[in-house]
């Protein structure tokens, strides 16, 4: 029993590390975007491209991740991924112009979008192997990487403002996560076998699929996956690149109160995601996802009618708490489809992410910033109705408990019956 627990905390804590990897890595460099915005003369305009760029890149990863994912499996890709990244801040350090600023911002989408997909299937792996949750405590780490990253660009800009010098200190920090990553990340077992003789016409179907070539088409559920990825993240990221011009601008904070937005979705957020699991082992992933999003969408929305800083406040909070569990659990429920799904999931996840604080900022720019937030309100609310579309996975029993509609689950259909088991290499070790 303690060999299972040791064999589960040095797993725990290295998937955590690539975690926490991330997002250190990702907020280091937009950080410093003040300063590549001096260094190269370019506007606002041009660095909401750059991140717009970013989430390009990382949308392009998704064939190529799902390829790579069956040929070198969830450990070697995540290796492969933290290393390409902590190259991706040499050359934001050492691009001459502007283009290549986007090239390397592109670079850094894919890595991000290969990384991203990676660590995801461990951190199911991990759960599926020891029936235990835990990826809401990993993606909090990914949220304490983003923190230890902002202070450390606040300590190390007090000292000098070269952003060498800050990078190199950045990836001297990466290098010893992804040291920590290998000591206990999970060995991808090789594929399972071709189905013997006698299997039946019905697994025979449900496995064609895997043989076609070319990029393989979603099932129903999958793109239901997707969608509440995708308004989920820009939910997440539109809080988190806009709170603070929101007070300032709109509710007339002052210039010191203006931070304190992002900080309560942040703490909300990184609290919600430590005590998460244990309400995902209580009440299930579908009812954590459709009350925390359902929390999230009203409780903003009645910021925005109400206006004031403390109900804005509040209001913020509420976004932090509920959508805290989203991206979790809809990863664990991709895993469990297989590498494809995954793959697909974790794109449009990261693309809502990068690229959904430049659609509020579009919004914004065409109307106001009020409508803009409203739009982060409404994603809230959206997630929450394609939360009733997906089937949720069981941790006790490794298969679904909840369908989505009965048109899914319909007999003979096979395009969106679940596994009993993960198909991804990495999960299959359970």
């Amino acid at each position: 029993m303690l060999r299972v627990r040791d064999d589960f905390l040095r797993a725990h804590l290295a998937i955590a590390a690539l975690f926490c990897f991330l997002g250190f890595q990702y907020a280091t460099w937009v950080s410093r975007l003040p300063t590549l915005k001096t260094r190269l003369g370019l506007d606002d305009g041009r660095i909401g491209l750059l991140l717009m760029v970013c989430g390009i890149g990382a949308a392009v990863s998704f064939p190529l991740v799902a390829s790579a994912m069956k040929r070198f499996g969830s450990r070697a890709l995540a290796t492969l991924s933290a290393i390409g990244l902590g190259l991706v801040l040499a050359g934001l350090t050492l691009a001459p112009n502007y283009p290549v600023l986007l090239v390397v911002a592109c670079l850094d989408g894919v890595a991000v979008g290969f990384l991203n997909v990676a660590m995801n299937a461990q951190g199911a792996a991990l759960e599926v192997r020891f029936q235990r949750t835990a990826m809401s405590r990993l993606h909090a780490t990914f949220s304490a990487g983003s923190l230890l990253a902002a202070l450390l660009a606040s300590g190390v800009t007090a000292v000098t403002t070269t952003l060498s010098a800050h990078f190199a200190v950045a990836v001297a920090v990466l290098a010893v996560l992804l040291l920590l990553a290998q000591t206990g990340m999970l060995a991808d077992e090789p594929a399972a076998a071709p189905a013997e003789a006698g299997t039946t016409a019905e697994a025979a179907e449900t496995a064609a699929p895997a043989k076609r070539r070319g990029i393989p088409l979603p099932s129903r559920i999958t793109v239901w996956m997707g969608l509440a990825m995708v308004f989920g993240t820009v939910t997440e990221g539109a809080m988190n690149d806009w709170s603070a011009l929101y007070l300032e601008n709109v509710v007339e904070a002052s210039h010191q109160l203006a931070p304190m937005g992002i900080a309560v979705v942040s703490v909300m957020m990184v609290l919600a995601r430590l005590f998460a699991d244990g309400w995902r082992t209580r009440f299930g992933d579908g009812l954590i996802v459709r009350v925390g999003s359902t929390v999230a969408g009203l409780g903003l929305a009645l910021a925005l009618l109400v206006g004031g800083v403390v109900p804005t406040l509040v209001g913020f909070a509420c976004v932090g708490l509920g959508v805290a569990a989203v991206t979790p659990c809809v990863y664990v429920a991709a895993a469990r489809q297989g590498s494809d799904a995954l793959a697909l999931v974790a794109a449009t996840g990261t693309t809502g992410l990068l690229a959904g604080p430049a659609l509020i900022g579009f919004i914004a720019d065409a109307s106001s910033l009020v409508w803009g937030m409203a739009v982060v309100a409404a994603s809230a609310l959206v997630v929450a109705l394609c939360a009733t579309r997906i089937r949720w996975p069981s941790l006790d029993t490794g298969t679904d408990t909840e369908t989505s509609t009965a048109t899914d689950t319909a007999p003979g259909t096979t395009e969106d019956a679940a596994p009993t088991a993960p198909t991804d290499p990495a999960l299959s070790e359970a």
